[in-house]
């Protein structure tokens, strides 16, 4: 039976928020655990445990991309949905659904092909070297072939949580996780196929969640259906989502872009080690940057829905909520990380020298994290709201004016320790971006709300 979506207009903020993003938050966790969890079988395997994380850490850039894809269409769509409910048009919010679907299935045919053919080039490119490139390959000719269930799975589950389904989305996430940790040990220990068994799991684990997400989105408990009638690719319809996507696209492509670039410049000063830790590195970002996002999640649906009914009051309180709570997290999250910099190394290696490398390194790459709150709060908020040419600006500063030219800068800057000073780039490039989004956000936000107020007072 369809629910009503006036909930997001009344319910309480803070009891709303605690609601739906419970639910998100658990579903990011449990999706960290999810991109993690390999990494910590693999960098165990007995021998060659250092080596096979770094082949698969060579991986992640490619990872990232068709996870990016993914968000490309489900962030650019879910938040435009909403705002069609706002409005109380349903038809039009499942036109965008059907849409972005087909959308999803176009992409996911291109880029299978694509890594199927090219992986090991790209891999190469990518940072990997002559003692890892079999693990890399090993493990993304397996993964490729799941790239469909990747995709559908990513980028149509933020259409239930969108529409207040939160639940019903962690479950998805729930499934394949669980399922992966389970199998994991099978196939990488007991049926001795290493990174290749990791992959496999993987795959197995995605298709589960596919399932699910598609049974939940035909079938009678959701508000806003897949129909056939929809599944036609119409400009108007799937470009506003694509533009307004695409700030996340680049927010997570560009981890990738910058993943090469670490990955090459560590190589050249530091080698396998420096290439290792890396690997960690991004793996421990995830500790911050998805419970975040789960935070923005939860809150999508409340800031879209109000947007659309005009209902600036209920905007700026689940903003202002929003980046307490974010900005609470990130400081936690950096105490820890600071003090306990092995726990997070130990997680992923049992190597002396890695171990070693990664803990001094972590300290370095993770100094700011603290206000990373504020990055993360203003950026999902410009999405909720339909901002896509400040979302844009603000992920291609970030990552493209500032990190990426810093990670070449740095070791010039300070060439006595010129590893250290790559990793040094990320928290300089993370001050810089904060302070710059703070400000374009206090100006834009503003100019939302009068904007919706304005017709409502005349």
């Amino acid at each position: 039976m369809q629910e009503d979506k006036s909930f997001l207009g009344t319910e309480p903020v803070g009891r709303l928020l605690l609601r739906l993003a419970l639910p998100t938050v658990t579903a990011q966790i449990i999706n960290m655990l999810y991109n993690i969890v390999d990494r910590i079988y693999i960098g165990h395997i007995p021998g060659e445990g250092a080596l096979a994380l770094t082949g698969v850490g060579v991986c992640m850039p490619l990872i990232m991309i068709v996870s990016a894809f993914a968000a490309l269409v489900g962030n650019g769509g879910a938040p435009r949905a909403t705002i069609c409910m706002g409005k109380k048009d349903k038809a039009a919010a499942e036109q965008i659904l059907g849409n972005c679907f087909c959308m999803q299935v176009i992409v996911s045919a291109l880029l299978t092909a694509a890594l199927l053919i090219w992986n090991r080039d790209f891999l190469m490119a990518f940072g990997a070297s002559e003692n890892t490139i079999k693990y890399a390959v090993d493990y993304m000719n397996i993964y490729a072939v799941g790239t469909i269930f990747v995709q559908i799975t990513l980028g149509m589950n933020m259409f239930i949580t969108a529409q207040g389904f939160a639940k019903t989305g962690m479950l998805a996430v729930l499934l394949g996780a669980v399922t992966n940790i389970i199998l994991d040990p099978v196939f990488i220990f007991g049926f001795d196929m290493g990174v290749k068994g990791a992959a496999l799991a993987t795959i197995i684990s995605q298709a589960l969640s596919c399932i699910w997400v598609l049974s939940f989105l035909l079938g009678k408990k959701t508000y806003l259906k897949i129909r056939r009638k929809n599944c036609v690719l119409k400009r108007k319809v799937i470009l506003p989502c694509l533009a307004l996507g695409l700030s996340v696209f680049i927010m997570q492509s560009s981890e990738s872009v910058i993943s090469v670039c670490f990955n090459s410049s560590l190589l050249k000063y530091g080698g396998d080690i420096a290439v290792g830790a890396m690997t960690i590195l991004t793996s421990v970002m995830q500790f911050a940057m998805l419970p975040s996002q789960g935070l923005g999640q939860g809150a999508q649906p409340i800031i879209s829905y109000n947007y659309g009914a005009r209902n600036a009051d209920r905007v700026r309180e689940a903003y202002r909520l929003l980046l307490k709570v974010s900005l609470c997290y990130s400081v936690i999250f950096w105490a820890v990380v600071i003090l306990f910099p092995e726990m997070f190394a130990g997680m992923f290696t049992s190597d002396p020298a890695l171990l070693d490398f990664t803990s001094h390194a972590l300290r370095i790459y993770m100094a700011v994290i603290c206000i990373f709150g504020i990055q993360m709060a203003c950026q999902l908020t410009f999405g909720a709201l339909g901002n896509a040419k400040a979302s844009i600006l603000v992920a291609v500063t970030r990552k493209f004016i500032l990190l990426l030219p810093l990670i070449y800068l740095m070791p010039a800057i300070f060439p006595a320790d010129k590893t250290t000073a790559v990793y040094l780039a990320e928290p300089v490039a993370d001050t810089l971006a904060i302070t710059f989004t703070a400000i374009l956000f206090f100006f834009q936000f503003r100019k939302a709300m009068r904007e919706i107020e304005g017709p409502r007072r005349a």
